[in-house]
């Protein structure tokens, strides 16, 4: 990469724009994850009978859905990831380029 460029690139206010939201973005998911991820290995380390306890009158514990839904809450929280990675970062990137490039 041409360094005139790469410094254009860094100095530019749509460089910063899209690096911050960015990084707050996947600051928030991140610890949302670790929330609910930590969260769900606390509870089967410290309150087993928790979710040891029977929903119903069938076999099916509270840890069953709570373990599936932090997998869904994964996959959730990628698609929204995606989603916004998709639309307003890589509109903010395209137009750093356009902009840089002129």
């Amino acid at each position: 990469m041409d360094v005139d460029l790469a410094a254009r690139i860094a100095a530019h206010p749509k460089y910063h724009e899209l690096k911050s939201k960015r990084t707050k973005f996947g600051l928030v998911l991140t610890v949302a994850m670790m929330l609910a991820y930590y969260g769900f290995i606390l509870l089967v380390a410290f309150d087993k009978e928790l979710l040891a306890s029977k929903i119903g009158a069938g076999v099916t514990t509270l840890g069953m859905p709570l373990g599936v839904g932090v997998i869904v809450f994964t996959i959730v929280i990628t698609a929204i990831y995606v989603r916004r990675a998709n639309t307003e970062f890589d509109a903010l990137n395209a137009q750093l380029i356009k902009e840089t490039l002129k």
